[in-house]
């Protein structure tokens, strides 16, 4: 028991946490209640599921703080962005995957490693020994959410995800879509044909609006609030700040020319993205509902080209539950109330798929340190890992914690000078990334190895 990890949640931040961790030499128990205790969102029980997006966003590790963590997380020999890269798909300059196959390669992976064994059972209590990490993600079950409610005395937090629904590529009229990345992205023909484009002119923008307001949507229950994270908004929500706001987001028209109309400006676009390696489902991006499903398929078949649309899976929306990360934890991501248990992964309050397995990439190898009793080096702050676990362990402001993407704010500022504008801002990103890049090689080249481990 002393010597064996045990982790709470078979997802993203779960299963990073028990490659790595297996990979330092500790036994590793994935404690996953799924299938047996099913959730809203889950579809199957296998590890590492994608439930939101397909997406692990871009992959520029030069300018983009979420490409960083790509990188950082391979020079780690992150299980979930090698299986990520092993099963992509077409998507411009971001990193999309297949999904179903992704899950059946993560679970595989975890599952014939001679160090990590599964357990199918809810916990609903807090361990009071052994070593555990909860990665059990936005939706963490009622018992166990209130475990941790009663055990830090806060009030529980929580924001609402939605999820986007997913169409039928064969009931997608091309007469009128076309397959095109926005500014033509892509090194290959493939990428920069990698999104399937909608247009709307000016009136049918207006009446798919008028629509969107007036769709009937998921009632909250008694006591619940919908604080959402701006980075997943329900597109009703985005409608109702504005008629314009989603011509300037998800269904903004720049960057694109329709062949079947190629002097005609659109005053809109919805864009679809490949869902699945056989190009036979593709998600609406950006769309995420809480529309109710009859709503959903009236409003989204009044979109050009999607007039006969089917769906393989329509919106829906959850309840997302965070910790106040910044209170609550220490700087090794253990609960200072009871240090035997560590929190990765959406439930610190970071956000998105890449975001949750960084952080259970570190968990696994600061729990796998403590309990082989070998020195970690503390995770350099300007290193991409760093700057997240950073801002959740402390660099945030407690009172004001919200769910948290990476993203270039949150490093330390740069000592060298750079002019400003469109190409200081270039110039900047890439010092940010060389200076991260470094400083994580240097990381990973002191940290403990198996064989010293042994």
């Amino acid at each position: 028991m002393t010597k064996t990890l045990h982790i709470i949640g078979g997802g993203m931040a779960g299963s990073e946490a028990a490659w790595q961790a297996a990979q330092m030499g500790v036994p590793v128990v994935i404690h996953e209640m799924r299938p047996k205790v099913e959730t809203f969102a889950h579809q199957t029980g296998n590890f590492g599921e994608m439930v939101c997006s397909n997406s692990f966003r871009s992959d520029d590790h030069e300018q983009n703080a979420v490409g960083l963590l790509h990188w950082e997380m391979r020079a780690a020999g992150g299980l979930i962005i090698s299986t990520a890269y092993d099963h992509r798909l077409p998507a411009g300059g971001a990193l999309a995957v297949d999904r179903d196959p992704f899950a059946e390669s993560v679970t595989k992976a975890l599952m014939d490693h001679p160090l990590i064994s599964a357990s199918y059972e809810e916990i609903t209590e807090l361990p009071d020994d052994g070593h555990w990490i909860i990665a059990t993600g936005p939706l963490t079950s009622q018992g166990l959410g209130q475990a941790i409610a009663d055990e830090t005395g806060a009030e529980s937090l929580a924001f609402f995800d939605a999820i986007a629904p997913i169409v039928y590529a064969d009931s997608i009229d091309m007469s009128k879509a076309w397959m095109q990345s926005r500014y033509d992205k892509g090194e290959t023909e493939e990428e920069r044909k990698a999104y399937l484009n909608c247009p709307m002119d000016k009136d049918t923008y207006e009446a798919f609006i008028d629509a969107l307001l007036a769709a009937d949507k998921t009632e909250f229950h008694e006591g619940e609030t919908a604080g959402y994270f701006d980075g997943c908004l329900p597109i009703e929500v985005m409608a109702e700040r504005g008629r314009e706001t989603l011509r300037h987001g998800p269904m903004k028209p720049v960057g694109l020319t329709n062949p079947h109309a190629p002097e005609e400006k659109a005053h809109a676009v919805v864009q679809l993205r490949r869902d699945n390696a056989l190009g036979t489902l593709f998600n609406i991006v950006g769309f995420q509902t809480k529309m109710k499903y009859g709503a959903q398929t009236d409003v989204f078949r009044m979109i050009p080209g999607l007039e006969n649309a089917r769906f393989a899976r329509l919106g829906g929306i959850h309840r997302n539950t965070f910790i106040n990360s910044p209170t609550l934890l220490d700087a090794q991501m253990r609960l200072k109330s009871r240090p035997n248990i560590r929190f990765a992964g959406q439930i610190t309050g970071v956000e998105g798929y890449v975001e949750s397995a960084s952080m259970g990439l570190l968990a696994g190898r600061m729990a796998a340190a403590e309990i082989l009793g070998v020195e970690l080096p503390v995770v350099p702050q300007d290193s991409a890992h760093g700057a997240l676990v950073h801002h959740i362990t402390g660099g945030a402001e407690a009172k004001t914690f919200q769910p948290m993407n990476v993203n270039f704010g949150l490093f330390r500022p740069l000592e060298e000078k750079v002019k400003g504008g469109r190409r200081g801002r270039k110039d900047r990103y890439k010092l940010y990334t060389d200076r991260a890049k470094a400083v994580w090689t240097e990381w990973l080249e002191q940290a403990p190895q198996k064989e010293a481990a042994e």
